[in-house]
């Protein structure tokens, strides 16, 4: 993950229909976190931090939906895929919508996919997917 450091430029599916988006990455706390901004200034920017909780990779997903998803990186056959699973969080009711997962695809040093599936306030999930090339 820690790859990912610095800007990116790219573009989100949702819906059937495509919108441009950024995400950065920087090295904070002693480089024992990874901060990352999705929509950076805009009104739905969002904020993650990927940190070790003993063996396990954790991220932290501060959502515009007002909430904190806690999720933890599952085990994967693929090493260029990291896939995390909702644990916990707060401000979730027991039928609030929040994240549900986020999978990062990595395929090259420039190139990253990030797919964020939500769950809604019914159970219904949705994904959003984002192809990003590092900023030059």
């Amino acid at each position: 993950m820690k790859t990912l450091d610095g800007a990116w430029v790219g573009n989100m599916l949702d819906g059937g229909k495509e919108y441009p988006a950024t995400t950065r990455f920087t090295m904070v706390s002693d480089g024992s976190a990874l901060m990352s901004w999705l929509g950076e200034g805009t009104p739905y920017e969002m904020v993650t931090v990927f940190h070790m909780d003993g063996p396990r990779l954790m991220a932290t997903h501060y959502c515009a939906a007002h909430n904190q998803p806690r999720l933890v990186a599952a085990p994967s056959g693929d090493p260029n895929r990291v896939d995390f699973k909702f644990k916990d969080g707060t401000n979730i009711g027991p039928n609030d919508g929040h994240m549900q997962e986020v999978v990062f695809i990595f395929d090259g040093p420039d190139h990253h996919i990030q797919e964020w599936t939500s769950v809604d306030n019914h159970g219904k999930l949705s994904t959003g997917r984002f192809d990003f090339h590092r900023k030059k």
